[in-house]
């Protein structure tokens, strides 16, 4: 269908891509990993036409239907459901926009006291109507009403406000437009940025169930997992691929670096060889013909490259912390609310020395609010949250904590001040680690993008010695091996730490119990993810149990008050007959 041949792009900043060659094919899933700034979206944008590779050639099939759904997504909030899918549909949306503008102007103050104005108006809603028929208008409202169901949409629902729906719902509706598009080939970048576990689990199993090859980029492993078959890699320039998904991938690259560095130090070995022998008879009287023939022989060798070390940060470890009791904070049959929607209803939980507790639960359940209400950031309308009593030292890193930087700074100086007995090299390693290299470092924080910010305000957070880490989406806007450097950080860390995340992949290497948040209520699991997710396959079946022996229970009492109909009829009958006789 489309192929990547030899592509190169060249910014004024510099080389992002040198030689990137790969193709999609019928069926392919495709995911493209590489760290932040490894020309992932570059890519993307290439093959979408939007940017012109600096060398290289993108080869179609044809002239393919490649849709792209870019990180920020477009939906008007005031159109209803129903009317933005409708947008989807080029002239007809317009043709049905002017239309909807001129009924409006019908039952203007103007159209009622001028009467040649409503004629025309409504001799050009009537062309408007016609137009809209010639483009089978009718028809691409009936294949919205098939697709509402399979977004999650009840006919109901798609008369609602865009506007009244969460980000996750907004995306549906996004995703909802481009396949309304019958796209050959589908683009997504980072599809499930800011979306919570439910709506990214819907999410998988809709791209799975999908015949429309497409590529994705994403840093969310359990995604790349879930819905890939296979990855490509972009790294320092070039693209490697691989069959399977994102962990298959992983064991392909142990595989292949291993048999690399073999062949590599094999054949640095014969070179030795062949150099020392070279070097030891080039001015002999008897055997100098030989050595300048083994020369000329080892220059035409082909030589094999070290293989490329794995990019990512070095290892990171928390600073050590003062000990504390063994309660590290304490939730004391809480209860709180915003507005009318009660967020926790008498919930309960102790945090012991080393829990690493995830909070999980559909967008909007709490989970941020009961971190502050922890820190002491906000105050419970009912019973008691709050940090133990024996020396709780605790870090907390809220989703906006990038706000409390000194715009005016340089990223480095911003982590020199939090350590100023570090070297330049262990302040720069750290930084690199979280994506920032080169001249970034000296860049100002007033300058920085907001994911920058992010990741800065991170790093500057994980430098205080601490006892309690509270977490609120601590891996937004981290690429995979900065991620990895957290999670190995984590797992070392000897103090305990709160984290929200929807990242499942994170939550299952860093968490040894998962609370979850729903409807009110608080259900801790005493185990971690893998654990977690049993747990609830366990108590899904037990629902279904418990509901398919309901329905057994009201067939029978429907059979049974069927029956009690049957008989009682039968008896007036006979009764009647009875009657008749007499």
């Amino acid at each position: 269908m489309l192929r990547l041949e030899r592509i190169g792009k060249i910014y004024p900043t510099g080389e992002v891509l040198r030689d990137v060659t790969w193709e999609v094919k019928s069926g392919d899933r495709i995911g493209l990993v590489g760290v932040n700034g490894a020309g992932k979206s570059t890519q993307m944008r290439i093959i979408a036409g939007l940017e012109e590779a600096s060398s290289g050639q993108v080869v179609k099939q044809g002239a393919p239907r490649i849709v792209y759904l870019q990180q920020e997504f477009d939906v008007d909030p005031q159109r209803t459901v129903r009317a933005e899918l409708f947008q989807a549909f080029g002239e007809a949306a317009e043709v049905l926009n002017h239309q909807q503008q001129v009924e409006e102007a019908m039952g203007s103050e103007r159209a009622a006291a001028d009467a040649d104005h409503l004629d025309t108006l409504i001799q050009e809603l009537g062309s408007l109507q016609t137009r809209f028929e010639a483009l089978h208008g009718y028809e691409l409202d009936a294949r919205i009403d098939r697709l509402l169901p399979t977004l999650g949409f009840t006919l109901a629902g798609a008369e609602q406000l865009v506007a009244d729906y969460s980000g996750g719902w907004q995306m549906r509706i996004a995703l909802g437009k481009i396949l309304l598009q019958e796209p050959d080939l589908l683009l997504l970048d980072e599809p499930t940025n800011h979306l919570d576990v439910e709506t990214i689990q819907w999410l998988e199993d809709y791209l799975r169930g999908q015949t429309v090859p497409l590529v994705v980029i994403s840093h969310d492993r359990a995604f790349l997992d879930r819905v890939c078959n296979q990855i490509v890699e972009t790294e320092r320039g070039i693209s490697r691929t691989y069959l399977g998904n994102y962990s298959q991938h992983l064991e392909q690259k142990v595989l292949e670096r291993e048999a690399g560095q073999a062949a590599f130090e094999r054949q640095q070995k014969e070179l030795s060889t062949q150099q020392a022998y070279i070097d030891r008879f080039r001015a002999s009287a008897t055997r100098s013909t030989q050595a300048k023939s083994r020369e000329k022989l080892l220059d035409k060798v082909e030589r094999i490259e070290a293989p490329l070390e794995t990019i990512g940060g070095p290892r990171f470890q928390f600073p050590p912390a003062p000990r504390c009791g063994r309660q590290v904070a304490v939730i004391d049959h809480l209860t709180h609310s915003y507005g009318e929607k009660i967020l926790f209803l008498d919930i309960n939980l102790e945090v012991e020395r080393g829990d690493r507790i995830a909070f999980v639960g559909p967008n909007g359940a709490g989970k941020s609010t009961l971190l502050r209400l922890v820190m002491g950031m906000e105050q419970p309308d009912e019973g008691t949250a709050g940090l133990g009593e024996h020396n709780v030292i605790a870090g907390y890193f809220e989703q906006n904590q990038a706000e409390a930087l000194d715009l005016s700074k340089t990223v480095i100086n911003t982590l020199f001040e939090a350590v100023p007995d570090w070297t330049q090299t262990q302040v720069r390693s750290l930084l690199g680690s979280f994506c920032f290299s080169n001249d970034a470092v000296f860049k100002e924080v007033g300058k920085l993008s907001g994911g920058e910010k992010a990741r800065l305000a991170l790093a500057l957070m994980l430098l205080s010695p601490c006892n309690l880490l509270v977490l609120d989406e601590p891996t937004n806007h981290l690429d995979i091996p900065a991620k990895q450097m957290l999670e190995d950080a984590l797992m070392e860390y000897e103090g305990a730490a709160l984290v929200v995340s929807h990242d499942r992949y994170f939550i299952g290497r860093i968490a040894n119990k998962i609370v979850e948040l729903r409807d009110g209520e608080l259900v801790l699991y005493r185990g971690d993810y893998a654990y977690y997710l049993e747990k609830k396959r366990e108590e899904a079946e037990a629902t279904n149990q418990d509901e398919a022996r309901r329905d057994q229970e009201r067939k029978r009492e429907a059979n049974r008050l069927k029956q009690q109909a049957k008989d009682e009829a039968r008896k007036a009958q006979s009764r009647k007959t009875k009657a008749g006789k007499g």
